[in-house]
């Protein structure tokens, strides 16, 4: 079994004695500011090892709990396996418990404790009282029915009893995502001298190595690792489940800050519109009404935004999840399924929490239409995602769904080994969307036969260019590979056409084209333009090039210029007439002479016996390819 790695957080009211506790089980100080030593108050996270063998590492994070830092504590817990709310059994629940609590079940930490701290100041009798308090007070929260510890951190009792049932709780556990690919919010940023600049926070996912580019986002920047600790402890490799710092290079102190995530590849987006689950809180003091700002915590981020509802205007208690969004004034990292939190910026309340269904959303109607999307986005498998999102766009880059759908390598690369989906040159689409292409391509190509039986085939060019509005032109170049491999249509230079297609007369023609050639021949080598057969013929005169293209493909004319042809056996007689009468080399006066042509046509004729290839030019005049 591979080593794993957890992160606890200790969450409660102020001066409930989270510290001390901490500094207990650890004994490390937890608060490093000065003014956290001056005021006795946490102000940043602080963090310390809790535990280490060849099978877990365990670090404690010590969460402010003072109301004015809800934004630390929030960013402290984001990332955590188990929570430990501290409650004071000389004070009881206090509302910042009853906040921590509520905003701990919003972000769906799902294993932890509660410890009912300093009870060497209590006697058995108001601990009794306090025990039956926190049983009733966080009812309906994630600490319903879960152990409690009697513990004093000043003496030390209960201290190893608490430390084991976390240990024994976690090695149950399965191990974090350390396979996926890195991504690292950040929730502290300092710098260290002779270093630079260093950031801390929690290993979401993936594994991070000395040497390794990462990108910074929403800034995209690229920064280099040079240094990793864990515990003040320089490593190689730091794993998801990990509190790290990071000793970065390529980016100044001033463009990095607490909310920004470090991330090893470009599948991730970021996004200012993110569609969610939202859960309210229970006791909601203010109505929250359509598009009011709030201020929205998503992993270690804290940024203002709006609500905005598609089915109501305002809510002030509902006990369903509602499905809406939240657009946000600055872009964020974040991925299908990660947990938030919304706040009331003024006057302060916690408004709720819950997940994240779509951290690429669009901008959506009001109304019934809008619900039934987001609930097919909530319930549908990856399966029905995938479909639903390759809908519009037909293909997709696998960096692209991996990051829109916020899934795994791993989760995407098991979904397309079904038949259903295809795959081609990293891009990924359905059976169904190329099935629908292939026909409509076919339907094209079919059509154009039927409306132009003269051409030898569609141009490819034309083909992509009709349908090329419903899909991307990689997709159309790789079904016309397909119904080529599959035998559905051939392909002869720039022309597609139908496998036993041939070019032909149309029935309503075949009387008019023998009259037009006839006419053509009936001229002689004083033909008029060609047009005015095809006039006289009554051909449509928009299909002259169509025409003119046939007959020469079956040989039936010979162009001198655009506008003048001649019948194939008139040319080859003035050809035979010219070549009987002059020597290897001869000249236009000779030919001239020889057949009593005006320049009009002479000039186009000679030159076409060059194109032909039966004459060439030499020294001034002409001589015969073959004599």
């Amino acid at each position: 079994m591979k080593k794993r790695y957890f992160t606890v957080g200790m969450a409660g009211h102020i001066d409930h004695g989270k510290t001390a506790l901490t500094k207990a089980l650890t004994n490390v100080d937890t608060d490093r500011l000065k003014e956290e030593k001056e005021r006795q108050i946490s102000i940043e996270p602080g963090f310390a090892p809790l535990y280490d063998d060849d099978r877990i590492q365990i670090s404690i994070i010590d969460v402010p709990g003072h109301e004015r830092f809800i934004r630390q504590m929030i960013a402290g817990v984001a990332g955590i396996d188990y929570v430990v709310l501290v409650i004071a059994a000389d004070e009881g629940v206090m509302p910042q418990t009853l906040e921590h609590a509520e905003i701990l079940s919003f972000l769906n930490i799902e294993h932890g404790c509660i410890v009912l701290n300093k009870i060497d100041k209590v006697d058995e009798e108001v601990l009794k009282m306090a025990v039956e308090d926190i049983q009733a007070g966080l009812n309906g929260t994630m600490f319903e029915g879960v152990p409690i510890f009697p513990v004093s951190s000043v003496t030390g009792e209960g201290c190893d009893m608490l430390k084991s049932s976390i240990v024994e709780t976690l090695l149950l556990q399965p191990e974090r995502h350390i396979y996926d690919t890195f991504r690292f919010p950040i929730d502290q940023v300092f710098t260290v001298k002779g270093q630079g600049t260093v950031v801390r926070g929690t290993i979401y996912e993936g594994s991070v190595k000395e040497g390794d580019k990462l990108i910074s986002l929403p800034n995209q920047l690229d920064v280099k690792v040079r240094q990793i600790q864990v515990h003040h402890e320089q490593v190689d490799t730091a794993y998801a489940g990990q509190r790290t710092a990071l000793n970065i290079t390529g980016i100044p102190l001033h463009q990095m800050k607490r909310g920004d995530t470090l991330v090893s590849s470009n599948s991730y987006i970021t996004s200012d519109t993110i569609d969610v689950n939202l859960s309210l809180g229970s006791n909601l003091k203010y109505t929250v009404k359509q598009r009011m700002p709030i201020k929205c915590y998503i992993g270690t981020t804290e940024v203002m935004g709006k609500i905005v509802f598609f089915d109501r205007n305002e809510v002030t208690m509902e006990k369903e999840d509602i499905l809406c969004q939240l657009r946000l004034d600055s872009p964020i990292v974040a991925k299908r399924g990660d947990r938030f939190i919304i706040r009331r910026p003024s006057p302060f309340e916690t408004i709720g929490g819950g997940w994240i269904i779509d951290p690429n959303g669009k901008r959506y109607k009001f109304g019934r239409d809008t619900i039934t999307l987001l609930q097919k986005k909530k319930s549908g498998s990856f399966s029905d995602r995938l479909f639903s999102f390759l809908e519009e766009a037909k293909a997709l880059e696998k960096k692209l769904i991996l990051s829109n759908l916020s899934i795994s390598q791993e989760e995407l690369e098991k979904e397309i080994q079904h038949q259903e989906w295809i795959v081609y040159n990293d891009f990924v689409t359905h059976r169904k969307i190329l099935n629908e292409m292939v026909n409509e391509m076919e339907r094209n190509i079919i059509d154009f036969h039927h409306l132009n039986p003269l051409q030898t085939g569609l141009r490819k060019a034309e083909l992509f260019q009709s349908i090329q509005r419903q899909y991307p032109e990689h997709l159309i170049e790789y079904c016309l590979k397909k119904g080529l491999e599959q035998g559905k249509w051939e392909q002869e230079g720039p022309y597609v056409f139908k496998k036993d297609f041939h070019p032909h007369l149309p029935e309503k023609w075949i009387k008019p084209m023998s009259s037009l050639v006839a006419s053509l021949k009936n001229d002689n080598w004083k033909v008029d333009n060609f047009i005015t057969y095809i006039e006289k013929s009554g051909i449509e005169s928009n299909k002259a090039q169509e025409v003119i293209k046939f007959l020469m493909d079956e040989g039936s004319i010979v162009p001198l210029t655009p506008a003048l042809y001649w019948q194939k056996d008139v040319f080859q007689y003035y050809v035979n007439e010219l070549k009987t009468k002059t020597n290897a080399i001869f000249d236009m006066q000779e030919a001239k002479a020889i057949l009593g042509f005006s320049r009009k046509y002479l000039v186009p004729f000679l030159e076409a016996m060059d194109r032909e290839k039966l004459t060439c030019r030499k020294d001034g005049g002409r001589m015969w390819t073959k004599h």
